[in-house]
């Protein structure tokens, strides 16, 4: 009989331990009594009465990344291309993630690749290629209606590939190669016309410099014989100065000597004497000249 009771004992404190729960941070428990939902527990300790609850659920809450595989699809211009995609979703209302949708990650998928048809269907080719954050946006708002009676919210919607047909990709491959030989054609065009501009530039400066260069030199130059040629009328002035001033005071020595006018006739005729030396081929003498010539003529006979 105590045997009896002391396993009773045990079997109590077994169903006792076994009903009391820990729901560890990040979940939620939902919580069945005689089969129907009696409550979600949060985070701590929680009582479970023995064959009347049971935990229906463990609910993570914590944000789901999902990976679902390529989905084929036809643009509008009726391309058929393969696209993934990545859904980042999170459990808001733990009961109605147990109740409202039997499995909700295949329910996603298949809400997921629809959404997708629907949107690149009334897109181009050209436009799907180059429209990834607007097909994400329109993703996301979509899916997001649509998995709230679930109790799911869909933070964000990426396209991970989008993979066009083998032709595609050969004719796009090409018009890739060809934009950039373009380029580099423009770039290479571009870098000879600077070069030439440059060239042009740089004669031109050359040009300019060595018209500056000439015009200053034939400045000096200028500058030189007018300096050369007043040097020269300079002395010249100085010259004739000197010979009249030497002329002059021999006149007065003469004066001053008490020469007779037939002297200062004489004196005359050496001065056109000297005057006839030059290059001169008619020499016009004054006729008082001419009168004092011949005095001094008729003077010579007397002596003689």
């Amino acid at each position: 009989m105590t045997l009896v009771i002391l396993a009773l004992f045990f079997l109590i404190i077994i169903l006792l331990a076994s009903s009391i729960r820990f729901v560890p941070q990040a979940y939620s428990y939902v919580v069945e009594r005689l089969g129907g939902y009696y409550a979600t527990w949060g985070v701590g300790p929680h009582f479970k009465i023995p064959f009347l609850d049971r935990v229906a659920k463990r609910v993570n809450l914590k944000e789901q990344v999902v990976d679902f595989p390529p989905q084929p699809v036809i643009t509008k211009d009726n391309v058929t291309m393969q696209i993934d995609t990545v859904v980042f979703f999170q459990i808001t209302d733990p009961k109605m993630y147990a109740y409202g949708v039997d499995n909700p990650i295949m329910a996603i998928e298949k809400l997921t690749a629809t959404t997708l048809r629907n949107i690149i269907g009334e897109m181009e080719l050209d436009q799907t290629l180059t429209s990834r954050e607007t097909i994400n946006t329109n993703m996301r708002s979509a899916l997001d209606v649509a998995t709230d009676p679930w109790g799911i919210k869909v933070n964000r919607v990426e396209l991970k590939n989008i993979i066009p047909p083998e032709a595609i990709r050969t004719a796009m491959e090409k018009q890739m190669k060809a934009e950039r030989e373009r380029r580099e054609a423009v770039t290479i065009a571009e870098g000879e016309k600077k070069s030439s501009i440059l060239v042009a530039e740089g004669k031109k400066a050359s040009a300019i410099l060595e018209a500056e260069a000439e015009k200053q030199a034939a400045i000096l130059r200028a500058e030189a014989e007018k300096e050369k040629r007043i040097r020269e009328a300079e002395g010249q002035a100085e010259a004739i100065r000197i010979v009249q001033t030497a002329n002059a005071e021999g006149i007065k020595a003469l004066k001053e000597a008490g020469a007779d006018e037939a002297v200062l006739t004489i004196k005359s005729l050496e001065a056109f004497e000297k005057a006839a030396d030059g290059q001169a081929t008619k020499i016009i003498i004054p006729s008082e000249i001419q009168g004092m010539a011949g005095l001094a003529k008729s003077i010579g006979e007397v002596l003689k």
